[in-house]
């Protein structure tokens, strides 16, 4: 596999982990949003968005990096 498609790989992977980030976060936002029928928790835009993204771009970096290693050479 070249440089460019090691590197399209790894852009589409981190794109596919904020995906997947932002969807486990939409999961519910709404009650998270608006708890106990208070004011807006902002919070969870400032925060935990954020985090979400990161954190599911980590994991599937992470986890392309670790099939990367694992696989045989040629």
């Amino acid at each position: 596999m070249g440089q460019r498609m090691q590197a399209a790989g790894g852009c589409l992977t981190a794109a596919v982990g904020a995906g997947a980030g932002l969807a486990v976060w939409s999961v519910g936002v709404r009650e998270r949003f608006w708890r106990f029928e208070q004011a807006p928790d902002w919070s969870v835009l400032y925060a935990e968005l954020p985090l979400m993204i990161l954190g599911g771009t980590a994991a599937a970096l992470g986890c392309w990096a670790l099939l990367r290693r694992l696989r045989p050479r040629r």
